[in-house]
């Protein structure tokens, strides 16, 4: 074995060891990334030869961690690793969109980039690492590649920068992004931030840029230590110059006048097409068949040349606009009656249908990954079905760009949701996009922050969101930066830069850079633009709905929370949940409790305050003891010749005696109350010495005027003494098990 190994070196102290020739040796290239007890095994393979017909880069990057790195099982049946979960696609994306624009624009043979967590430290946080270990991996094979690359997250804590900080510090930082970069250039941004200023988001990217740059040169160390520095050869193109020429003379001008036109999309995409149809026409028909792959890439080139110049020499855009114009907008709220709150934003020909759904503690999303464990209150789901863009095919499972375009929305909104005490709900936004043409994501944000407001919910502060677009040309260093770009102008541009926030700061980004050579000016110019259109896009949204509404819809169940000590959790859920599941039976409620910071917070979740109410009253019996003064709702339980016991709360049983039943005098209750009966009582009393209750229900009810008084004044006097002789025997039976007639003959004897 060959072994390779070299380090690098953190500016903490902390150490980041690759090491290649001892696993997977017949991958093209493999290494081992170790941080402290963090392994990541990355292993790279690529075909021998391009499949016919290919033209663009089939790149394909999966990262997977294995529950064994931790300890741990897997859930489900099986008991072993399944389809990937949402956060290892969304590290695979990380590396896939900072790898992809570094391979030659000519190489199209399939590349697979696999990296697997095979051991894991629970305080480190591994995806900070794979793109480190998958460009690593590329650097020690012979794979053509214009690296090397590394990713490193970017966190601020207490005012300061960290690189790759562990998961305990993460809580208190405001600023936490992932940037991927070369020795040159930066290629990738993404995160979340806490209203931060464009100012300190580009201090975090120069931050992370420095400790890249080391990365970078100890992997051409690498490369050079294993003899790799040379590449494969490859020939993937055929190429006539001849016919590029004529695709060049017969369609720039065309294609120029095209894109000038401001036609809508599919007008526009439609004359391309029958653009490109026409010069084929120009080809002899022997020839055709065998030449149309090449004329489709020409064409294309031509027409990016064609758009990029115009936008460059004139500042004209493909639909008309100027640089830094935002199309039309139009919002609507409350569009969906049924829904807990709903929302249209449009912008131009992109369009969300958003929706909230107010849930409990039980509807929140769990989640169990290797290194991750525990529920999300907040989730957002984004939707992308073939119509929203015109497209005859089928609907098929949610796919990578749906999981990465629903993340950057929900980190957008997340720092404005209230969570915890100050919002009992789970909250659920899905955003349906029913048209696009480009920043689809972000009209999800826009779209969301009115359907949260419409719902009730109480943001913070409403969030807008824009991408941004980038012309440049390196041979002159002109450059122009777009603000809310149309899909087309995205494909052939040099950049897509999202930025969400408030009035007040930036909450999340995401960056793709297509280009060498992009400077920080041009970077600071791109978000100065960006703030500004956020702040278009954010006035036209307040004059849809410019708060949060003042209360939940009526048909929106409601939430109430007490908080009880946490040595009464036990009584209140009952001997295998037998307490908690009669209250939710008896009163139609979801009841949900979660202990934290030794304490017992409650959620009783129902669509009437009745069902509440009375859910809340058997929870607070219970955990706080009967409240003399309080009215209680009860079920009679047994019936005495004295009056009858009745269950206000599961184990809680009080005595309303027959006095206390009615104002008027009664003899018995037997024609009037039976086991199972329920009513309404008025804790009269708690007995200090025995802790017994006294209920009654004439209090609860109206006193006739003159009737009752007369009656218990004309009383005879035996009947009044035979009155508190009952209360008297109640007392003793309570005690002793003797009812009223017990009574008489100990008083007979005496």
């Amino acid at each position: 074995m060959n072994i390779v190994k070299k380090t690098v070196v953190l500016n903490d102290g902390r150490e980041i060891e690759i090491e290649t020739g001892k696993l997977a040796k017949q991958a093209d290239g493999s290494v081992i990334v170790k941080m402290g007890k963090t392994m990541l095994l990355a292993a790279v393979t690529c075909a021998k030869e391009a499949k016919p017909d290919v033209d663009f880069m089939p790149l394909q990057v999966e990262y997977k961690e294995k529950y064994s790195a931790s300890g741990r099982f897997p859930g489900g049946f099986l008991k072993r690793e399944a389809r990937p979960s949402d956060s290892e696609i969304l590290v695979s994306r990380l590396v896939d969109r900072a790898l992809r624009p570094l391979f030659p624009d000519d190489f199209h043979a399939d590349v697979f980039v696999t990296i697997n967590l095979i051991s894991a430290d629970k305080d480190i946080m591994p995806d900070a690492l794979a793109g480190l270990a998958a460009s690593s991996a590329l650097a020690v094979s012979d794979i053509p590649f214009n690296g090397p690359i590394s990713e490193v997250r970017v966190a601020r804590i207490n005012g300061q920068l960290l690189i790759n900080p562990n998961f305990s510090q993460m809580a208190e930082a405001d600023i936490d992004i992932m940037v991927a970069a070369t020795i040159d250039n930066i290629m990738m941004v993404e995160g979340e931030m806490k209203e931060v200023s464009e100012d300190d988001m580009l201090e975090a990217i120069k931050f992370a840029h420095e400790e890249i740059k080391k990365h970078c040169r100890i992997q051409i160390e690498l490369s050079e230590a294993v003899g790799k520095s040379v590449k494969r050869e490859y020939c993937h193109e055929e190429n006539d110059e001849e016919l590029r020429a004529a695709v060049e003379k017969f369609c720039y001008d065309k294609c120029y006048s095209i894109a000038k036109s401001g036609a809508g999309k599919h007008e526009r995409s439609e004359a391309f097409d029958a653009l490109k149809e026409e010069f084929l026409e120009t080809i002899p028909e022997e020839e055709r068949e065998d030449k149309t792959a090449m004329v489709a890439r020409y064409y294309h080139s031509v027409e990016k040349r064609a758009m990029r110049n115009m936008i460059l020499d004139e500042g004209i855009r493909l639909d008309g606009r100027s640089s830094i114009e935002i199309r039309p907008i139009w919002c609507e709220v409350d569009y969906l009656p049924a829904a807990h709150g709903s929302a249209i934003f449009t912008r131009g020909e992109t369009q969300s249908l958003t929706s909230v759904t107010l849930g409990t503690k039980l509807d929140e999303k769990q989640i169990d990954d290797v290194l991750v464990q525990g529920s999300e209150q907040f989730v957002l789901h984004y939707n992308f079905p073939p119509f929203s863009t015109g497209e005859a095919k089928p609907v098929r499972s949610t796919g990578r760009r749906e999981i990465g375009h629903g993340n950057l929305a929900l980190r957008a909104l997340k720092p404005m949701v209230p969570v915890g005490e100050d919002n009992p709900y789970a909250v659920r936004v899905v955003s349906d996009i029913l048209e696009s043409n480009g920043s689809s994501s972000m009209a999800t944000v826009c779209a969301g922050t009115l359907a949260l407001m419409d719902a009730g919910v109480k943001l913070k502060k409403p969030v807008s969101g824009i991408a941004m677009g980038l012309i440049s040309e390196s041979g002159t260093g002109r450059y122009a930066v777009l603000s809310d770009i149309l899909g087309d102008e995205d494909h052939l541009g040099d950049m897509d830069f999202k930025v969400t926030g408030t009035r007040d700061g930036i909450t999340a980004t995401q960056m793709d850079i297509k280009v060498d050579g992009l400077s920080y000016e041009v970077l600071r110019k791109a978000l100065e633009q960006a703030k500004q259109g956020r702040l278009h896009i954010m006035n036209e949204m307040m004059k849809c709905l410019p708060e949060p509404r003042p209360d939940f819809k009526s048909h929106v169940p409601r939430i109430e929370q007490v908080v009880i000590p946490v040595d009464t959790i036990g009584a209140v859920i009952g001997p295998g949940g037998k307490i908690i599941q009669e209250i939710q039976k008896v009163t139609g409620t979801t009841i949900t409790i979660t202990e934290k910071e030794n304490k017992g917070f409650v959620d009783v979740f129902a669509i009437g305050k009745e069902a509440i109410d009375a859910a809340m009253e058997r929870i607070k019996m219970i955990a706080f003891g009967p409240e003399p003064g309080m009215i209680y709702h009860g079920k009679v339980r047994s019936i005495q010749p004295y009056g009858a016991f009745v269950e206000i709360a599961p184990g809680k049983d009080g005595l309303l005696h027959i006095s206390e039943y009615d104002w008027r005098r009664l003899d018995s209750l037997d024609d009037i109350l039976k086991e199972g009966d329920e009513l309404d009582v008025k804790l009269l009393e708690v007995e200090e010495k025995t802790g017994k209750l006294r209920l009654s229900r004439r209090v609860l009810i109206p006193q006739p005027e003159g009737y009752v008084e007369q009656e218990r004044q004309e009383r005879p006097p035996r009947d009044r003494n035979r009155d508190d002789r009952g209360r008297d025997s109640r007392n003793r039976d309570d005690r002793g098990g003797r009812g009223h007639g017990g009574d008489r003959r100990d008083r007979g004897r005496r």
